[in-house]
């Protein structure tokens, strides 16, 4: 009696893959997708990006579904990625004008501490033959739970434009466990990693050609709160905990130099940033608590930059500030109250209200509207940004 041949039931898995036509250069996939972009679960895809004559890469990427605003971007800044398939996604490259790049030396992921899962790192943008000048310091938005340095890379080369100052874009943990550590990370955990990214970069400063000593710090949206923390908090920067002890509220870096006390940090960043121009974001716990655990008010106001506003008798921090006429997120009833303690403890404030934008135009990602925005309200924004710290440190 003949056997009955053996029927292989299993359906080999495909996700859909599909390519986004490029601008100003090409790229190849290997191999070659289907017609139909329906690709095998687990195949290997390489990808290679050419840019155009005048033109440089900026990234290869593939982007997906999920995450905070709906869908995520991976990125990889060398002409070659290789993208292992295991979902629906969009692949890409796209490139910027050499002029803008050309000139820079970019250096990705200096890792300055790893206090949980995710080691925390910072991208380095100086102008080639940089010797002392200024740094910038960004700090990201993305709700404090999403995105990482790499989206405030746009903002990054506008400010090195004319070679005055070394940008350093830089990450730290997300709230709660959605870096995957075991214990939630809170909001002044955030700001220690600010002060921690800081204190590293202010000790490698010298290697990029920055000065240690004139820091200027932005941000936008969460990143408005953390860079606004950098700015007017440092003075609470101490051992001595964050709410261990009743009415004891101090931060104490993620890094920490080799030999250094607290006080000497403190103090060498208390002294570092002298300007601020922190993007559409909070500066009162009212107005974000809820990514906040702790419900004390003394924590609360310990994490408010509205509430430790410098005399400018006793501290000069001016401030650049801008948010979007249409940003439904910050509205200026959140920014004001900021921008009016400001004033009446001396200190010098430009806010601007852009007309017709709504929020986070700062951002750079590889979707076209973002980068879009970017080159309509980003660039121009920035110029305002770059020629206010040229009037502190210039």
């Amino acid at each position: 009696m003949a056997s009955t041949p053996k029927i292989d039931t299993e359906v080999q898995e495909t996700f859909v893959v599909t390519l986004v036509a490029p601008e100003n250069g090409s790229y190849t996939v290997s191999p070659e997708l289907p017609a139909d972009g329906q690709v095998a679960t687990g195949t290997e895809l390489t990808i290679t990006a050419t840019p155009s004559e005048g033109y440089s890469l900026d990234v290869v990427y593939y982007t997906f579904k999920g995450g905070m605003w709906g869908t995520t971007s991976v990125e990889n800044f060398t002409p070659t990625m290789k993208i292992k398939v295991d979902k629906d996604m969009s692949v890409g490259a796209t490139f910027v004008e050499s002029n803008l790049v050309d000139n820079l030396n970019v250096t990705h992921d200096v890792v300055y501490a790893k206090p949980g899962v995710k080691p925390l790192k910072y991208d380095v943008f100086a102008p080639k033959g940089a010797k002392d000048l200024p740094a910038v310091v960004i700090i990201h938005g993305g709700g404090w739970s999403s995105n990482n340095e790499d989206v405030m890379r746009g903002l990054a080369r506008e400010l090195t434009k004319g070679n005055q100052y070394v940008v350093f874009s830089m990450d730290y943990r997300w709230v709660n466990n959605l870096d995957g550590d075991a214990t939630p990370n809170s909001m002044h955990n955030l700001i220690e990693d600010v002060f921690g990214g800081i204190a590293h970069i202010q000790e490698h400063a010298r290697e990029y050609g920055a000065n240690p000593t004139k820091i200027a710090v932005t941000g936008d949206s969460a990143g408005g709160h953390l860079s606004a923390a950098a700015a007017v908090l440092s003075p609470m920067i101490g051992d001595g905990g964050f709410g261990t002890t009743e009415g004891v509220f101090e931060y104490m870096p993620t890094y920490m130099p080799k030999g250094k006390s607290v006080d000497e940090v403190k103090k060498e960043i208390v002294d570092a940033v002298q300007v601020a121009a922190p993007s559409y974001g909070p500066f009162d716990s009212k107005d974000f608590k809820m990514f906040i655990q702790q419900t004390d008010q003394g924590y609360l106001d310990a994490v408010s930059p509205i509430k430790h506003i410098p005399n400018v008798a006793d501290r000069t921090i001016p401030h650049f500030i801008v948010r979007g006429s249409q940003d439904a997120l910050i509205s200026d009833a959140v920014v004001q109250p900021y921008i009016d303690l400001l004033k009446e403890n001396g200190q010098t404030v430009e806010y601007l209200v852009v007309d017709g934008v709504g929020h986070a135009f700062f951002d750079w990602k590889p979707d076209a509207q973002t980068r879009a925005t970017f080159e309509k309200y980003g660039v121009p924004y920035a110029a305002e940004m770059k020629s206010f710290f040229d009037s502190v440190f210039y």
